[in-house]
């Protein structure tokens, strides 16, 4: 594939259902949320990229190894790990992000590459901790979120500007301050999801800017939260007047385009219902570029009760209330070689990428794709409009 990462902007990979989002800063500024590299991927007829190939293909140089700013594990489950180990061996990573969530997980069921995670996030923690917070690039640990395993014995000492809790702007890059090109606010986790039994709503959750002049670009990253966790997000902001925080020209769709995220039981109910609620506020929260990005497999036309993420009633939500349309990375711009999908910033601003052919095999596609939910009975009576200029959504 002949590719290049943008100077400044975002690439959302085809990566199979997984997450693997790069930032690019500056051309030598790059970071990394999640990773999910498939050893089928290796194979020329796997249409999904081997993304630690490309990473090292593609990253800065810096003393002639591949460089990366910053690495961000959202949550250890393996579609967001899959690949590290391979990745810390090939690439210098100056500095790494994560929950604390992780260190309760180092016992259980945690795949290799969420092990090692774990290895080099205690390593980098106690080498802070030794150093009283004088470490350098390589060594640098930031830990998101809340957690009362911080007042353990073993984490004593921990420096408090290696800590970012929800409500918090990080401009720091591996080391420096960025505040001119970048910034991070942290959403997610918030204190009331310390306790959950499941990791997906641990995640951490993130509205990344990438500055130039007077241009910006938004992305809001929220791991695989689902409806409660999301509906908290929004609450917060609004109680905290964060709203602005909350404002994207790119959303990534959570959960790998999960139902989850607009579809929940409340107490007592047998059935889980539409919260429109969210939808609402997702869709206000939309700056004018304003894509819904999905990170998966292609999406089928119809699920069985049961079925793994990507849904295709979630789809069918999204693309109702995207200013300018919805992308598959997995169909992007077709399902047999699917590219990454890049925002990159331009003299003219923050602007989606499309590759050549996307417009006509777009529209294919989902005519498709919707003749067949349509004869399967799951298809909506009309079809969404498909936005794909960069006007105001009416």
């Amino acid at each position: 594939m002949s590719f290049s990462l943008p100077t400044k902007g975002i690439v959302f990979w085809p990566v199979g259902t997984g997450d693997s989002t790069t930032i690019c800063i500056d051309d030598a500024t790059v970071m990394q949320i999640d990773l999910h590299h498939l050893v089928a991927s290796d194979d020329e007829d796997d249409p999904r990229e081997p993304v630690v190939d490309r990473l090292v293909k593609l990253l800065p140089k810096r003393d002639k190894k591949p460089f990366l700013a910053i690495f961000v594990l959202t949550h250890p489950d393996k579609d967001h790990c899959l690949g590290f180990k391979e990745l810390r061996e090939k690439v210098t990573i100056g500095e790494i992000w994560f929950s604390p969530r992780i260190f309760a997980e180092h016992s259980k069921d945690l795949c290799e590459d969420a092990k090692d995670f774990v290895k080099e996030a205690k390593r980098r923690v106690k080498k802070t901790i030794e150093n009283d917070g004088d470490v350098r690039s390589g060594d640098y640990v930031r830990i998101i979120g809340y957690s009362s395993l911080l007042e353990d014995e073993e984490y004593e000492g921990f420096p408090e500007d290696g800590l970012s809790r929800p409500g918090s702007v990080i401009t720091s890059v591996n080391g420096e301050d960025r505040s001119d090109v970048f910034d991070a606010f942290v959403h997610a986790p918030i204190k009331e999801d310390e306790e959950d039994e499941k990791r997906n709503e641990t995640s951490v959750g993130l509205r990344v800017q990438v500055k130039e002049g007077d241009h910006t670009g938004q992305a809001l990253l929220l791991g695989d939260l689902s409806y409660p966790s999301i509906r908290r997000v929004f609450d917060e902001s609004k109680n905290h007047d964060n709203e602005d925080k909350l404002r994207w020209d790119v959303f990534l769709a959570p959960h790998h385009c999960s139902k989850s995220v607009m579809y929940s039981k409340d107490e007592g109910e047998e059935e889980e219902s539409l919260k429109q609620d969210i939808l609402d506020d997702i869709e206000a929260a939309a700056e004018e570029i304003g894509f819904i990005i999905a990170s998966c497999d292609p999406i089928p036309a119809k699920n069985e009760p049961g079925d793994n993420p990507p849904h295709a009633k979630a789809r069918n939500r999204f693309e109702e209330i995207a200013p300018n349309g919805f992308l598959c990375t997995g169909e992007h711009p077709n399902d047999k070689h699917p590219e990454p999908i890049v925002f990159e910033m331009t003299a003219e601003g923050f602007e989606y990428k499309a590759p050549a052919d996307r417009d006509e095999e777009k529209s294919e596609a989902k005519a498709t794709r919707l003749a067949s939910a349509i004869a399967a009975g799951s298809g909506p009576a009309s079809t969404p409009t498909q936005r794909v200029g960069f006007g105001k959504h009416a």
